[in-house]
């Protein structure tokens, strides 16, 4: 599996895309849509990314989320804590093969607050493991997290990537 591919040559000497290509394209248009979702507070775009099954290890307890049911509720109090979600995703790398997938960014969530206060949020590491299920490329697991000061036992929230 890579994200490198060759593109086939079609009719008239245009360049067509390769499976591996239509894929990639089509998964970071996923990644798109939770931002897209997030910002829209709209659990039901979220809802259509995600397999039946996902199983999530985010930063918040527990420390996992099975199912697609236990990952809404986890996004649920982002849209109680903000009045306005704003949420980036950095550097994402993908490795795309014919029905699974996994790739790795960084996350921010921020926002306005609903007592107004702005934060733009903290840098998270995520990777995304993916699978096709009936032509459709769904997250399987999610994982977030942040790098942990040994020392002290604390997570470290002020890393910039």
């Amino acid at each position: 599996m890579s994200n490198q591919g060759s593109t086939a040559e079609g009719k008239a000497g245009m360049t067509m895309p390769t499976q591996r290509e239509v894929d990639e394209a089509e998964i970071r248009r996923l990644i798109g849509r939770i931002v897209e979702g997030l910002e829209g507070k709209d659990l039901d775009t979220l809802r259509r990314l995600y397999a039946p099954d996902i199983v999530s290890f985010d930063i918040e307890p527990p420390l996992q989320h099975v199912g697609v049911e236990a990952k809404l509720r986890n996004w649920a109090p982002v849209f109680t804590f903000f009045e306005r979600v704003t949420y980036e995703v950095r550097d994402l790398t993908l490795t795309v093969g014919e029905d699974l997938a996994f790739g790795h960014a960084f996350a921010r969530l921020g926002g306005t607050l609903t007592n107004g206060t702005t934060t733009s949020g903290m840098w998270v590491r995520v990777t995304y493991c993916l699978r096709k299920i009936d032509g459709t490329w769904l997250i399987a697991h999610d994982q977030v997290s942040v790098p942990l000061d040994i020392a002290s036992g604390k997570g470290v929230v002020d890393l910039q990537p």
